[in-house]
């Protein structure tokens, strides 16, 4: 027992350490965030002022354009084409001005045009010659690698021949705005001055998403390290790491100039799209921890959710699908899931406290601004998550503030933990060193042979007695023997049992003594050998002094508040100020000690030198929750 204290009082000083140091661990971690933050933006701008001009002319492309087989409509500057009607036909020339915006002519040379292409592909047509035909998700050119790309072509033609370039979108969805991107952005390839320049234009958003990707890894990190320790809500940790994670990667592969940075054409849309997948499953996997009512519903819907992404995840792998077009069947799938979720906040909103209302109402903002991005890439007003990026950031600051506060306070619960159950170690060994003592002073070896002695005694003159004691001292070996190793308290009626076993055999020595029961009420639980070794002494230190006779009086009864055991004796009685030495009466400390730990319980003794003695013995009625 003591080696069980000495080693809970000498473990290391870590969990000290935490609590101790809580105050500075949030600091450096907000510190770390921060220079993390001044750092990348530092690279940024030193990036950008590092950047030369690329474009030494303007160039811009000038005529008409008709979609399908349509007519011809003038190209006008403001003015939408859609990409998504058909294949669409340019019919012009391609002009340019100088730096200071002067008109130089039109454009021809040796330098090649540069195209952005967001899901398209080009064919273009000069003169007479052979059609070039760019176009990466065509079959004729290989497996699609179906993504935003850069191509460019040398028009070398003479200066009054029209141009033909053919706009090709084997999507009915997700670019409306593709021609009116690549014809805003053409200009000319003047090779590594290019790249830089466009790497430059998506610097500052790509940058961010390197920050996010570097703080999800911490708050991995920091979730790996909460598992180890065991400390609650862990689950938030790691669902807010991978989450920050997905939207690190979308930041990244979003940003302008990607093409330049990650030249794997497939690999860009591929992270792109399933960032964006997962990005929203783990919103919904965060929002259903904050769920209560509606949990499980929100559960299924988690589970229906990601077999669907799996599903479309999968399925350009196995069939001929771009990837780009399970876009559409996902959206479905995301709308219905979110309206799910956005019905569970308004329920759990409704039946909330008032602090977790706002809890409810920010959780509805991600799954608004998906809507909101889906409507705006539709109606052709912007590209891509443009709304959701802004909430992310919003309620990732918000997260992190949280996220700092919780984890020192769940590092202490933690530390807390581990010193309970180092103190419930030493307390279950106390408990099974007591039950042992307990049960050793029950089994005194005079009782055992005065019991013996009545069976031998009785066998002559009362056979049929002689097999009742016997059945009655084998209960209460039983008994004894049986809770030594009970740690749980035992119902009450159970405890009876013993005590009447136990009375029965002491009837046979002392047949003038009388034990009554007034059981009111058993449906509680007590420590196993609590009410016997009472009983016990109220015989052995209060009638058999008597010169005859006697009676104890065993009751049990309930309050608003407790159940009660009394044990009252007209015995000879005791000072009570004899039981303030309890290393005198070990079976008292006994009882007191597993009466508190077990159940909460406690006991009261009250006896007057000449009248008897009366135990009472109280239990909460909160001990049987």
């Amino acid at each position: 027992m003591s080696e069980l204290q000495n080693q809970s009082a000498s473990k290391p000083g870590f969990n000290e350490w935490l609590r101790n140091n809580r105050m500075r661990l949030q600091v450096a971690a907000v510190s770390l965030v921060i220079l993390l933050a001044a750092a990348l933006l530092w690279f940024n701008n030193a990036t950008s002022m590092q950047a030369n001009a690329a474009l030494v002319v303007e160039v811009y492309f000038e005529g008409e354009y008709r979609i399908a087989d349509g007519e011809w409509m003038p190209i006008e500057e403001g003015v939408h084409i859609s990409s998504t009607k058909g294949d669409v036909t340019l019919r012009g020339n391609l002009h340019m001005l100088d730096p200071e915006g002067n008109y130089v002519g039109i454009y021809r040379g040796d330098i090649p045009v540069a195209f952005y292409l967001n899901h398209i592909g080009l064919t273009f047509y000069e003169g007479d010659g052979e059609p070039c035909v760019d176009d990466s998700e065509n079959p004729l050119c290989g497996k699609s690698s179906c993504a935003e790309s850069w191509t460019a072509y040398s028009f070398m033609g003479p200066e009054e021949e029209l141009i033909e370039i053919v706009v090709h979108n084997p999507h009915a969805f997700g670019n409306e705005n593709a021609i009116d991107d690549m014809l805003s952005k053409i200009g000319l390839w003047t090779g590594i001055e290019f790249e830089k320049a466009e790497l430059n234009s998506g610097a500052s958003g790509r940058n961010i998403g390197l920050m996010f990707v570097i703080i999800a890894i911490m708050l991995l990190g920091i979730a790996i390290f909460s598992t180890l320790i065991h400390v609650k809500n862990t689950k938030l940790i790691w669902v807010l790491g991978a989450l920050t994670l997905c939207a690190g990667g979308y930041y990244v592969y979003s940003s302008k100039g990607v093409y330049f940075w990650s030249d794997s054409i497939a690999t860009n849309t591929t992270v792109l799209i399933s960032s964006m997948m997962f990005y929203m499953l783990f919103i919904i996997m965060l929002i259903t921890c904050v769920l209560r009512i509606t949990s499980r519903v929100g559960n299924i819907t988690v589970a229906v959710l990601l077999a669907a992404d799996a599903v479309c995840f999968l399925l350009p792998v196995i069939s001929r699908l771009y990837f780009f077009d399970v876009m559409l069947w996902w959206i479905f799938v995301q709308i219905a899931a979110n309206a799910v979720i956005a019905v569970c906040l308004i329920k759990e909103f409704i039946n909330s406290v008032t602090h977790m209302k706002w809890v409810y109402l920010g959780s509805l903002l991600p799954l608004i601004s998906f809507l909101v991005d889906i409507i705006g890439n539709c109606f052709g007003i912007w590209i891509g998550a443009i709304v959701s990026q802004y909430v992310f950031g919003v309620l990732f600051a918000v997260a992190v503030l949280m996220v700092l506060k919780l984890i020192p306070g769940n590092i202490n619960a933690a530390a807390k933990a581990k010193e309970l159950e180092m103190e419930r170690i030493v307390l279950n060994a106390e408990l099974a060193e007591s039950r042992i003592s307990t049960m050793m002073s029950q089994i005194r070896p005079h009782f055992i042979y005065n019991t013996l002695g009545s069976i031998e005694q009785l066998c002559e003159i009362d056979p049929p007695k002689a097999g009742e004691l016997v059945h009655d001292f084998a209960k209460y070996l039983r008994g004894n023997f049986g809770e030594l190793d009970n740690p749980k308290p035992i119902p009450m009626s159970k405890e009876m049992e013993h005590v009447r076993h136990y009375v029965s055999i002491e009837n046979v020595r002392f047949p003038d003594m009388t034990v009554t029961f007034e059981m009111n009420t058993e449906d509680f639980n007590i420590p196993a050998l609590t009410i016997q070794p009472i009983v016990e002494n109220a015989i052995k230190h209060g009638l058999m002094r008597l010169e005859r006779g006697g009676a104890i009086h065993v009751a049990s009864y309930e309050t608003e508040s407790a159940y009660c055991v009394s044990v009252t004796d007209n015995g000879v009685g005791f000072d009570t100020t004899l039981l303030l030495d309890e290393r005198k009466h070990v079976g008292l400390r006994n009882i007191r000690e597993r009466l508190k730990a077990m159940v909460g319980g406690s006991i009261e003794i009250e006896s007057t030198v000449g009248v008897g003695t009366k135990v009472l013995i109280n239990i909460p009625k909160e001990a049987k929750k």
